[in-house]
């Protein structure tokens, strides 16, 4: 005799009879509990742990609803408090009678699916609602994607992020990304509330904070200082390795094998003379300047140089300044300028122009240009060697006359004063200056430059690549990161500073602008300046 097929289930909470649910793989599951009728909170869960543990519970013949409703008798939620739980269902009443539920922590569901049945409720299942005290009145909420938040320049928790910035940056100079990552991820976590922590309490239920970047914060709030950043910071390796990565063109690995050899300072590594290539030779001649900060006046003056240089060789052609300058940082560390040209196609060898002629004037110290080696694939974007973009880019060292930097700052002053700009410069391959103007050298203090070093990268992007890499260039490091793991876990995209990918669809997902980005990725457009994660 042939069974009878069971009927399809909606996959909604609509119109489902009670009596099945549909299991792993798509297939039907039988309804073991019909009394229990379980609804996930996706508030701070997350569309993909949502979905996967919607699906395991009813493997096990749980009902769960996908949409709210009468049905529903046990609310589960993570990381929530019972008052933000009640407040949300009290949104979605709007004043309807609705029957009594159980406001249940993460906890039941898991031990309810390891029995295999629904366990008992007990108190510590309970997510408890009422508030005993102003102080836990001001427990902190955030999303956990650092690009859901807006992140302002007005950091009330500089303490606490400072410190564990430094540890992301001892784990990093350590080869130990995954912590570093995770040192960061805290710290935005910290950047984006509203008003100073005063009290662990306030910290409950918020994403990132793992027990390492909890202990740190514990430590600050009883002691006013962390004893582990106080060790790091005496430390000797870090300390090497801090000087030693400063140089430009020097990386950890480099560092790290200067200090297995004994070098601890730039005196140790001139007098060792070991082996520099041209970058670091550079770096190492313009190191006080170029760890220096750039200020916004300085970063708008080289701004000028660079659009007068792309608009000579090419009139059409557009630059933006990128980087923590466009999110509304007044210094920074270098200096990001992005190049296109309106027409598809026209800004393929404008880099060489645009370096040539910023070379026939003096105004860079060192230049190494890449070409664009960025291909759009049929099958989509295969895993790149790194996580660094593939336009044609030219990192440069620039030479910012003092003039040029008053000029930008304050051209009504200079005027009154009848201060000129001083002549062009030129640039011998070995990086020496000359100047033009011999009286201008005649004039020039002791010990006093009348200009300064200052590291400056260009990026030619296509026009029809110049949104996506409007948003990779300006950051922050972190907040692209967390895009790019968004892209991925919560919608199955690809994410680069070239393109975004749909690997469900196995298409290109086209945009003009970063908010069409924003739109297919599903996400709020955050603005440059709350990007600061």
């Amino acid at each position: 005799m042939v069974p009878l097929k069971r009927r399809k289930v909606l996959s909604s909470g609509a119109g489902r009879t009670g009596a099945e649910c549909t299991g792993n793989n798509g297939e039907d599951a039988v309804t073991k509990f019909p009394e229990v009728v379980l609804f996930l909170l996706e508030r701070k869960m997350g569309t993909s742990r949502r979905g996967f543990l919607s699906q395991l519970g009813r493997s096990k013949g749980f009902q769960l609803e996908e949409t709210f409703s009468e049905r529903v008798t046990h609310v589960i939620s993570e990381n929530n408090t019972g008052v933000d739980v009640r407040t949300w269902l009290d949104s979605q009443d709007q004043g309807r009678h609705r029957p009594p539920v159980h406001l249940l922590d993460i906890s039941w569901f898991t031990e309810s699916m390891r029995a295999g049945r629904p366990v008992p409720i007990l108190d510590r299942h309970i997510l408890q609602e009422q508030e005993t005290n102003e102080a836990e009145k001001v427990v902190f909420s955030v999303p956990s994607y650092a690009c859901q938040r807006r992140i302002s320049l007005d950091n009330h928790n500089t303490i606490f992020t400072d410190a564990l910035s430094l540890l992301a940056e001892k784990a990093e100079l350590s080869n130990e990304d995954g912590r570093g990552v995770a040192f960061r991820r805290a710290a935005a976590v910290l950047k984006s509330l509203p008003r100073t922590v005063t009290d662990m309490e306030q910290l409950k239920g918020l994403p990132c904070l793992g027990d390492h970047s909890q202990r740190v914060i514990k430590d600050i709030l009883e002691n006013g200082v962390s004893s582990e950043v106080k060790l790091t910071t005496q430390n000797e390796r870090f300390k090497a390795l801090k000087v030693l990565t400063g140089i430009f063109g020097v990386g950890t690995k480099t560092a790290d094998r200067w200090f297995r050899e004994g070098i601890r300072n730039l005196t140790q590594l001139r007098n060792s003379a070991p082996s520099l290539n041209r970058a670091q030779q550079a770096g190492l001649e313009h190191y006080d300047d170029l760890n220096q900060a750039v200020t916004k006046d300085e970063a708008d003056a080289i701004g000028e140089i660079v659009e007068k240089a792309v608009l000579a060789v090419s009139p059409r052609s557009e630059v933006t300044l990128t980087g923590g300058f466009r999110r509304g940082k007044l210094t920074g560390h270098d200096v990001d300028f992005l190049i296109t040209h309106p027409e598809e196609g026209k800004e393929v060898g404008l880099m060489p122009k645009v370096v040539s002629w910023l070379e026939s004037r003096g105004y860079l110290l060192y230049q190494k240009t890449t070409r664009n080696s960025y291909l759009e694939s049929e099958d989509g974007p295969g895993r790149p060697s790194s996580n660094m973009d593939r336009f044609e880019r030219c990192f440069s060292i620039f030479r910012l006359e003092k003039t040029e930097r008053l000029n930008a700052k304050k051209p009504e002053a200079l005027a009154e004063n009848g201060a000129q700009p001083q002549e062009d410069v030129t640039c011998s391959i070995s990086g020496h200056m000359q100047l033009q103007d011999k009286d201008s050298q005649d004039e020039q203090p002791t010990g006093d430059k009348l200009w300064r070093a200052v590291r400056v990268d260009l990026v030619v992007s296509p026009i029809s690549q110049f949104a996506f890499a409007l948003l990779g260039w300006t950051g922050s490091k972190l907040f692209e990161r967390e895009l790019r793991r968004w892209a991925g876990h919560e919608k199955a995209m690809s994410l680069s500073s070239h393109a975004l990918y749909d690997n469900n669809q196995n298409i290109y997902l086209r945009a003009a602008s970063e908010e069409e980005i924003f739109a297919h990725l599903g996400l709020e457009y955050i603005h440059p300046f709350e990007r600061n994660a």
